[in-house]
């Protein structure tokens, strides 16, 4: 999976990325409702009255990716609350939660499957992942950062060391 592929190509390397996971999927109507919100959101983006450029996009049908390329103008508290606004927005609209961050996101049989951090280890254990199963890192903070360490082996990302994976 080759991420780039979908990805601004004429952002900054330091954008900001914030990653946000649906605890399920949204159909296709929803999708479609989403895209078009998101698409609203970027184009009038705004930080302290300047135009943010931004972008966002539904992946896996159900995990919200908003970049912002600081350059020419720095995403304020303000700016980044209204991205937040959004997403809770989102929340309400579709009865999900993309909040949650101890929901991780797994690629199986090139699908998001999610699991609670608590059952890592049974998964692990029952063959249902493995060391080489791709891991949604989440954490990743920039556009550079997401292109290189967002889809990652189990085995090479922080949960490794956190369940004893071998790299």
């Amino acid at each position: 999976m080759d991420i780039r592929q979908i990805l601004p190509t004429d952002f900054n390397p330091a954008s900001r990325v914030w990653i946000y996971q649906s605890n399920r999927p949204f159909s296709e109507k929803e999708q479609a409702e989403i895209a078009e919100q998101l698409d609203q959101f970027t184009a009038h983006w705004q930080a302290h009255g300047a135009p943010v450029k931004g972008w966002a996009k539904l992946l896996f049908e159900q995990v919200i990716l908003v970049i912002a390329d600081e350059t020419d103008t720095h995403v304020s508290g303000c700016s980044t609350d209204s991205s937040v606004r959004v997403i809770k927005s989102l929340e309400r609209q579709y009865s999900v939660n993309l909040f949650d961050r101890l929901l991780l996101g797994f690629v199986l049989k090139e699908k998001l499957q999610l699991l609670p951090m608590m059952q890592i280890p049974y998964a692990l254990e029952k063959g249902y992942i493995d060391e080489n199963t791709i891991y949604l890192n989440n954490t990743v903070l920039t556009l550079k950062e997401l292109e290189e360490n967002w889809l990652l082996p189990l085995k090479n990302s922080w949960l490794a060391k956190k369940f004893a994976i071998a790299q």
